[in-house]
């Protein structure tokens, strides 16, 4: 999964309440340069906000996809 797939994922699913401030950095970030320095602290931003997001019970597909957002987001902010 690529950071603006994951971004996507995040917009996609701003329903979900553990979202919340999350999906507005997700916004922002689809309008910054990817190899920019503002862009990498975005992504922190948002790995911050979605540290409680979890998939419903049985879910494993979005469990599986949630987790492969916070990887990508976790590059993207070259955290290692």
């Amino acid at each position: 999964m690529t950071v603006k797939q994951a971004i996507q994922l995040i917009i996609q699913n701003q329903d979900s309440p553990a979202l919340n401030y999350a999906v507005n950095y997700a916004k922002a970030a689809l309008n910054m340069d990817e190899n920019s320095n503002e862009f990498e602290v975005q992504c922190l931003y948002i790995l911050n906000n979605i540290t409680h997001w979890r998939a419903k019970k049985g879910d494993e597909t979005m469990k599986n996809q949630i987790k492969e957002a916070r990887t990508a987001l976790k590059k993207a902010g070259k955290i290692k």
